[in-house]
């Protein structure tokens, strides 16, 4: 079987949340419903509920740019002994990471360094086949029909945490193109990691600089983000949530055999992978960060203090994820869209083994909502269905509730998309 990791299905999550409420079920106000309170107790309680289905632990932030934020952190008390869980926590933040890198690659076009519609050879010269085909824009909203190197099985030792070797964009755009390509450039949309593995190439090739200098000094420095940081090896720079992933007897049996023996400390069942290297995420997985940084960096983002209005206006402009849907869920350059009931959100989510996140804002970047969980193997191959409507639940009450609306009646679930 192929690799199939969340850095290949980021998108689940939150176009998920969308399929699930229909644009007629709007939200309406409650007999119960009397604001921030009763949707902190609300948060509360469902981030309660996830860990009551098995999430190790959950930490949820909201900001209806209305007043102080809500923060919360739940966790199982068998993971109180290595780490009591806070809410300004670093983790992983899987491919919310190409959020980042389209925003580094759009600095450089806004300074007339390059351009989207560059052919991805002018860059890479000799690197990526059909190379003139394919523009950067292409790879910036997944439309180059590049395979993804995450289901190659080259990956799985490293995604283990079995292997740790390095490895560079070179050498990850490598493992992608050395499969034929999905379909010809521009015609169709697919999620491709491989994609950021070239974005990531290029923007080491104009500026001289690695990708951890260039997050650093473009972004985190200048905006204040001290516990954001792109990953060059498994250690973390400040406090950090502890992902775990249950050990080979725990895993679910919808999990195949090759994915179920994570390298790590056995505890409770489950294995400690927070110390495994999430350098095979590259630039398309590699970020740490946390959620109140999460928080500034979409709201710097959207509200054009990282991006002139022209680039910005560029990576907010979506193709359609589903071609029998060209008016539903969008991806733009690093970002993608979404309609939900309470607001149309814009975001990204990510996973990498231990950590699944869901970061969503409005279109101006007054608001913010981040959901983390503690373990990601649950959404992969749709395992453990209990874990995921508990998500579910949480993750549209954190939307409704940075909206500043009530949440609303309950909706039949949908699968994820893949």
């Amino acid at each position: 079987m192929s690799l199939t990791v969340t850095l290949a299905v980021s998108l689940a999550m939150s176009l998920s949340m969308a399929a699930a409420f229909p644009a007629a079920a709007a939200a309406t106000p409650s007999a119960a419903w009397s604001g921030t309170g009763v949707q902190r107790a609300q948060l509360q309680q469902l981030a309660r509920k996830l860990v009551d289905a098995g999430a190790p632990g959950v930490i949820v932030r909201v900001d209806d740019g209305r007043g102080r934020p809500v923060e919360i952190a739940e966790q199982a008390t068998w993971t109180r002994r290595d780490h009591l869980l806070k809410a300004g926590d670093e983790f992983r933040v899987g491919s919310s990471t190409k959020t980042m890198m389209a925003t580094l690659l759009l600095q450089l076009v806004a300074e007339g360094r390059l351009a989207l519609t560059d052919p991805v050879e002018k860059w890479l010269p000799g690197k990526v086949p059909n190379g003139e085909a394919i523009t950067l824009r292409m790879l910036l909203n997944h439309t180059s029909g590049l395979f993804d190197y995450t289901e190659d099985a080259a990956l799985l030792p490293s995604f283990l945490g079995t292997d740790r070797r390095r490895w560079s964009s070179a050498k990850l755009l490598d493992v992608g193109v050395r499969h034929d390509p999905l379909f010809a450039p521009g015609t169709k949309w697919s999620y491709s990691n491989t994609n950021y593995a070239a974005i990531g190439a290029v923007l080491e090739r104009v500026t001289g600089a690695g990708l951890a200098d260039l997050v650093r000094d473009r972004i985190a420095r200048p905006l204040g983000l001290h516990h954001t940081y792109y990953a060059t090896d498994g250690t973390w720079l400040g406090p950090y949530a502890r992902g775990y992933e249950p050990d080979a007897a725990h895993m679910p049996p919808a999990v195949p055999a090759e994915f179920r023996n994570f390298a790590g400390t056995r505890r409770h069942g489950h294995v400690d992978v927070s110390g495994n290297d999430p350098g095979w995420g590259g630039a398309a997985g590699a970020v740490v960060s946390t959620t109140r940084d999460w928080s500034r960096f979409h709201t710097a983002l959207m509200s054009g203090e990282l991006l002139p209005a022209a680039q910005l206006e560029q990576m907010r402009t979506t193709v359609p994820v589903d071609p029998r849907r060209p008016d539903g869920p969008g991806y733009g350059l690093g970002i993608q869209t979404g309609a939900h009931p309470c607001g149309t959100f814009w975001g990204h989510d990510g996973g990498i083994p231990g950590y699944l996140t869901v970061s969503v804002t409005d279109r101006t970047g007054g608001r913010t909502a981040t959901v983390l969980v503690s373990t990601e193997s649950w959404i992969e191959f749709e395992a453990d269905p209990k874990i995921a409507e508990a998500a579910q639940a949480l993750q549209t009450a954190a939307i409704c509730t940075m909206f500043g609306k009530p949440v609303p009646a309950a909706a039949p679930a949908s699968r994820p998309a893949r």
